[in-house]
């Protein structure tokens, strides 16, 4: 889809959500429009691959429901077929088309029906693997209505308009992913500050999940052709991760299996949808509802202290110096015992520890962080030191103020390796490198750009890029702070005392020539000189 394409598609959907809104936030008429819109989806992929699949047997002016009916005995097998092929099933009464039927021709049942679908397809659709995933929705919620037969009306009302909005656009292909991708923003955009529990800027998100995707020892060389695996361990949607596979995929690469976290279960759900709307099979991702601070994913928890689960990719946009309680046992805890415990005051070093201590020793970790880390004191101080010691921080990137929906303040990129090979740490100062909108700053294309391209060549640009050794760092008591050593400060001229004293004293002598002329014509006038 062309760009406007995507943004008229994004403001007919808004339409919809705007049916919903009332008195609703955004945060929650969002658990609405966008479970819909993946049930509508996962129905959608499902008819079309059992048309495909049964061919003629189901003509085209038939209903899958139909077919059923006329062919119970054959049910099981093409079951077992389609569970095979798309990895779940859809019974057809449970299917968006036949709520669509019932929501156009106002059945007083469709409210009960939806709920049911719903239910379906979280315990049986995927054998049980999606549970909760329409938990966020509450179709009994008196926001949608004081009774049942006006929740009923209601939800009638948006499930025809969403299905016309989105027939609209069904020939352009795909647009679902997108579609989802849209609202999210805009639900971001809506939710303020709530909105960092979710979501990632897709021009910040691209710049971390390229450079990522170069390679490791030398990303000159250009972008990685096969990644085992990926890890976001504070997922929110799950955008950041979508964004990595797309990268890898549009430089002909590959990744074997997406992996993420979220603490949060309505953002949880959504990753898990997410994942699923952009074509992802339910064997290519896993997202684990759990607190990444704890530890408490078994998969990560579990593995071998000494020898863990580990990475190609790691990245994150966690929560800014979230306050956390460390268990006492913390300083023995595998992902810090090297290098320190984050205080209690500020999580953000125990999330870029956790991160790292899963990263493969070929593999590249990016993560946005306040510029706090850069400098504060404390438990933090040590923390970096060791980091900076074993040469681990490959770049810091200082991006623009504003471009957060949750938060006005400027933020960084630290890009970690094991496996460097360069003897400095690259800084780059892109803090006026942006273009104003209304409510964000936003970066462009080419603003993007200049920071990847920075980063892969480790080239170095007056005001803007730089790379410092480590013992000028380790003379800085390994402050970081990116302003010490790229300074976006301008040198005042240099003021020539000498010509502008002469300047003057010329002007003096033309105002003293000028009033003396101005002095004869005033006493031919009889008027008094000045």
């Amino acid at each position: 889809m062309t760009k406007q394409e995507k943004e008229q598609l994004g403001n007919a959907l808004w339409e919809v959500a705007n049916v919903l809104r009332g008195g609703m936030p955004a945060d929650e008429f969002r658990n609405y429009m966008l479970p819909m819109l993946f049930y509508r989806y996962i129905s959608a992929q499902y008819e079309s691959a059992a048309r495909m699949e049964l061919g003629s047997d189901l003509p085209a002016d038939e209903s899958l429901l139909a077919w059923y009916k006329d062919n119970e005995e054959d049910v099981p097998d093409f079951e077992d077929m389609m569970l095979k092929s798309k990895h779940y099933i859809i019974k057809p009464k449970y299917l968006w088309s036949t709520i669509h039927e019932m929501a156009r021709t106002q059945d007083a049942n469709m409210l009960t029906e939806l709920s049911e679908s719903f239910r379906h397809i979280e315990e049986e659709s995927f054998k049980g693997a999606f549970k909760g995933l329409f938990s966020e929705i509450n179709l009994t919620s008196q926001n949608l209505g004081k009774d049942y037969t006006s929740r009923n009306t209601l939800m009638c009302r948006i499930v025809v308009k969403l299905e016309e909005k989105l027939a609209e656009y069904d020939s352009k292909g795909d647009i679902l992913g997108d579609a989802y991708e849209i609202l999210i923003a805009k639900f971001a955009a809506e939710s303020g500050k709530k909105a960092g529990e979710f979501y990632t800027p897709q021009p910040v998100s691209t710049i971390l999940s390229r450079i990522v995707t170069l390679d490791c020892q030398d990303p000159k060389t250009g972008h990685k052709r096969e990644m085992s695996s990926v890890l976001d361990f504070a997922c929110g949607s799950g955008s950041l991760l979508l964004n990595v596979s797309n990268q890898m995929r549009l430089h002909g690469g590959k990744i074997g299996k997406i992996y993420g976290q979220e603490k949060t279960n309505t953002t949880f759900n959504l990753a898990r949808m997410n994942m699923l709307l952009h074509g992802l099979h339910d064997s290519e991702f896993e997202i684990f509802h759990g607190d990444t601070l704890t530890n408490d994913w078994p998969l990560l928890k579990d593995s071998n202290p000494v020898k863990p689960v580990t990475f190609d990719a790691v990245v994150a946009n966690p929560p800014f110096s979230l306050k956390w309680e460390p268990d006492d046992d913390a300083s023995n805890d595998p992902r810090f015992n090297s290098y320190g415990v984050a205080p209690k005051s500020a999580a953000d070093f125990a999330f870029l520890l956790h991160g790292f201590h899963y990263l493969s020793d070929n593999g590249t970790m990016a993560i946005i962080l306040p510029h706090g880390v850069l400098f504060r004191g404390g438990a933090e101080a040590a923390i970096r030191q060791k980091l900076i010691h074993d040469d681990n921080i490959d770049c810091i990137i200082g991006l623009p103020s504003n471009l957060f929906y949750s938060t006005g303040i400027p933020v960084c990129i630290i890009v970690l390796k094991k496996c460097r090979k360069s003897d400095d740490v690259l800084f780059i100062n892109a803090a006026e490198y942006f273009e104003k909108s209304k409510k964000q700053n936003e970066l462009l294309p080419e603003h993007i750009d200049k920071i990847v391209e920075t980063y892969r060549t480790r080239a170095e640009e007056d005001r803007y890029s730089r790379r410092v050794s480590l013992k000028e760092i380790r003379d800085n008591d390994y402050n970081l702070n990116i302003t010490r050593y790229v300074s976006l400060a301008q040198e005042e001229p240099q003021i020539d005392l000498t010509a502008n004293h002469a300047l003057l004293a010329d002007i003096d002598s033309k105002i003293k020539e000028s009033t003396e002329k101005l002095n004869v014509f005033l006493k031919e006038l009889g008027l008094e000189s000045i």
